[in-house]
């Protein structure tokens, strides 16, 4: 983020063949594994044919993604598109890029799309019907190992999630003006749709609890494109925020929502790096201009939105930094990093245990987003609404949502959002939204403060229960 003003777009541009060999591919950054449940029921290669698949994890993973998948569309399918679901007839391909044997393929050395051993290395893709070997998914199984060792096993059965919504795609169209991160976004709709009905427990094959929908989302940062990529580039996939904001849609509202939410005038977060420093910097502004962005960008929303929006006036809170320990309050623990001080309408945040390492592990916009939460809690005071319960939590993330969103529409003039914003506030939720020095204690998840997020981004204020 930075001081500077000017207005930010989401232009789009074209897809190609070759997008879809491409697939997904990405580099592994450190993670955590998911505490998963182990599958109710491990799909055998006699039950579910994958050519050239073996029993390690990865393979057993994606066959039993697969089956689900399977079943679940074969559900859906009629429901949404009024029309049986007609399998996919190319096949599924476990491929090992350092040590392929081609006579483990119906085809030999010939992979689905023509595709050779080395462009499915760290990657998986779908390769359409009009296609040579189409209608067809393939998979490098040891980036799918890897994803599983490091994220745990339901991030390669994402994967195969997202893979699977190409081919309904290849069934039913692509979405709007066929761009690349409109294509790519809608597959990761449909694999949230998919990934709810499996944490309800109607898949034989797979489980996923919904504390592990954390470590879910924090995993999905490798498919994101590198920070700084134009929409308008081939083969763009979307920021991490786009793409955790679009398996959300399909979590929350199911597979029609990805059907028809997906139109040319769907709003992205990302864009181009403006400047070469920018770019330099990563769209990071140095310590001290973060605290004078916060100082000065969240007064100036909140005193134009109240008015405009709830038709009340707003008295900004005083902001201040402390280090170590809380200031003595009625209500604020000494532990705390950040809190709401209602007795003298105070926003502290420690810079010692939060602000600097947030910064230095995530990026600038965590910090704001750090103090964004308490500073919802001040207007939800304003409003004589509660300060400490889940809907006050729920509310205040929402407004950091809706906060953000107006300052990418340009709307606060003081402070404009840079490549990987989003993605830094999507992080910073999903670390700290169970650490009780940030968050209290109100029954949500990372993943539930991730979904507000982006309701307030969408639909701006007066969505956030003020």
């Amino acid at each position: 983020m930075s001081t500077s003003s000017r207005p930010v777009g989401a232009a789009v541009g074209g897809l190609t063949l070759a997008l879809v060999l491409s697939g997904c591919a990405a580099s592994i950054v450190p993670g955590q594994a998911s505490s998963a449940e182990p599958a109710v029921v491990d799909v055998s290669q006699a039950e579910f044919e994958i050519y050239g698949a073996g029993d390690g994890p990865a393979d057993v993973t994606a066959r039993n993604a697969f089956a689900d998948l399977n079943t679940f569309w074969g559900q859906v399918y009629p429901e949404v598109y009024g029309e049986d679901f007609p399998q996919l007839t190319g096949g599924y391909f476990s491929v090992d890029p350092g040590d392929f044997d081609p006579s483990q393929y119906p085809n030999g050395a010939e992979l689905p799309c023509d595709a050779g051993p080395a462009d499915v290395e760290q990657n998986a893709f779908y390769c359409p019907p009009e296609a040579p070997g189409g209608d067809a998914i393939a998979y490098d199984r040891v980036f799918m190992q890897e994803l599983y060792d490091t994220y745990g096993r339901f991030l390669p059965a994402l994967v195969m999630a997202h893979e699977f919504g190409h081919a309904i795609q290849g069934r039913e169209g692509y979405p709007a003006d066929d761009t690349s991160i409109n294509t790519e976004t809608q597959a990761d709709c449909f694999a949230g749709a998919w990934t709810r009905w499996v944490s309800e427990g109607n898949a034989a094959h797979e489980t996923i609890r919904a504390p592990d929908l954390d470590d879910l989302l924090r995993g999905y940062i490798v498919v994101r494109d590198p920070v700084g990529t134009g929409v308008e580039e081939d083969g763009a996939h979307g920021s991490y925020f786009d793409r955790v904001s679009a398996i959300q849609q399909g979590f929350d509202g199911g597979v029609a929502s990805c059907r028809d939410g997906f139109e040319d005038d769907r709003r992205f977060t990302q864009g181009e790096f403006q400047t070469d420093e920018e770019a330099q910097s990563g769209g990071n502004a140095s310590p001290e201009e973060v605290t004078s962005l916060i100082e000065s960008a969240l007064p100036e929303y909140y005193e134009d939105s109240f008015p405009e929006d709830l038709g009340a006036d707003f008295s900004a809170p005083t902001i201040e930094a402390f280090e170590g320990t809380a200031p003595e309050c009625e209500g604020v623990s000494p532990d705390a990093n950040v809190y709401y001080c209602a007795a003298d309408d105070t926003v502290g945040y420690d810079t010692v245990d939060l602000a600097d390492p947030a910064y230095s592990d995530i990026g600038d916009y965590a910090v704001l987003t750090a103090v964004a939460i308490p500073y919802g809690l001040a207007a939800r005071e304003q409003r004589g609404l509660s300060t400490d319960d889940q809907d006050a939590i729920r509310s205040a993330a929402c407004q950091a949502g809706a906060f953000s969103g107006a300052v990418l529409n340009a709307e606060v003039p003081s402070i404009t959002i840079s490549p990987g914003d989003f993605d830094e506030a999507v992080q910073f939720l999903l670390t700290y939204g169970t650490d009780r020095t940030v968050f209290p204690d109100v029954g949500l998840s990372g993943f539930q403060l991730v979904d507000v997020f982006r309701t307030g981004y969408l639909q701006g204020l007066t969505s956030c229960g003020l």
